[in-house]
């Protein structure tokens, strides 16, 4: 698993992208998993810092419990559908994977300006950045990173 700043490293052109939908979407989806295995969707937000990317959560709330049982997530960000015509002038959408480490640091935490005492805050790290957008006359491009790994490009039609 790879901090954001070490993804920025590994593969900056699509780190910079990445960054740029996250920062124009205060609300993200978070994918968790129930303590049953199966998936669980949460609304969340989330910020850069310090070079990692963090989230926080209200006291107590699934998401949080999820995440504390078992770090596994997924965070997701769309940007605004284009309309008719041009598909190309879709942006796109970001996918995240990693794990949601929780920080029980008290700084860290009062550094963090929470609104609760109790709020958790996670730091990610990533295994996988993928950016999903439509690019000339081409139906779909995936431009992917995998924690140590080149970025790969699929073109789809």
């Amino acid at each position: 698993m790879v901090s954001w700043h070490e993804c920025e490293r590994q593969a900056p052109e699509l780190a910079k992208i990445a960054r740029a939908l996250m920062d124009d979407h205060q609300h993200k989806v978070l994918a968790t998993l129930r303590k049953d295995g199966s998936p669980r969707v949460s609304g969340t937000e989330s910020q850069f810092r310090d070079g990692d990317l963090w989230m926080g959560s209200m006291p107590r709330s699934v998401k949080a419990l999820d995440l504390r049982r078992d770090p596994r997530m997924a965070l997701h960000v769309t940007s605004a559908d284009p309309g008719e015509g041009d598909l190309s002038a879709w942006r796109g959408d970001v996918k995240l994977a990693g794990r949601a480490v929780e920080v029980t640091d008290g700084e860290l935490l009062a550094s963090f300006d929470l609104p609760d005492s109790d709020a958790h805050l996670f730091r990610v790290e990533l295994s996988e950045v993928v950016w999903t957008h439509v690019q000339g006359d081409e139906r779909v491009v995936i431009d992917a990173c995998h924690e140590g790994a080149e970025v790969r490009q699929v073109r789809r039609k």
